[in-house]
């Protein structure tokens, strides 16, 4: 199991989410290296209310709302993706990462290069900051968190 606060991010977590991203490389390195045994790996970032998340403040109506509609995500919607996964219908499905939140499956997009930029004669700090930046900025990530990219409004 892995986490969106790996995947994406998400305040205060830093250990935790160096953590879950790291559950996310080595089951991507097991599916590589252990695939000539037919070993398969993959991951699941369950959404379901916990104890680790029973600490979200709940001081106005809609966040009582936001957490009620949390408390319907049960780890029983998460054991169907983690039975697939181990049977013999998923026998192809190996170095993925799912989603499972409610009735919602995800699959998880990892981490491609998006852009390059390539000088030949090699790069200083400036030609960097004068060529290569202007080029990859427009393509630069957001800081969100998981909530800012999951509507918590459960389907």
């Amino acid at each position: 199991m892995t986490s969106t606060s790996g995947l994406i991010g998400n305040f205060g977590q830093a250990n935790y989410s160096a953590a879950k991203l790291g559950i996310a490389g080595l089951s991507k390195s097991i599916a590589l290296d252990m695939s000539r045994f037919n070993v398969r790996s993959n991951c699941i970032t369950p959404f379901a209310w916990s104890r680790m998340i029973g600490s979200i403040p709940q001081n106005t109506e809609a966040e009582r709302e936001r957490v009620a509609k949390i408390k319907e995500m049960t780890p029983e919607k998460i054991a169907p993706m983690a039975v697939f996964l181990v049977s013999d219908a998923a026998s192809d499905v190996t170095g993925q990462i799912f989603g499972v939140r409610n009735n919602e499956i995800f699959l998880m997009g990892q981490s491609r290069p998006i852009r390059s930029v390539h000088r030949g004669e090699g790069w200083t700090p400036e030609l960097i900051a004068e060529h290569a930046y202007p080029a990859m900025k427009p393509h630069f990530y957001g800081l969100d968190r998981s909530e800012d990219v999951f509507s918590w409004d459960p389907i």
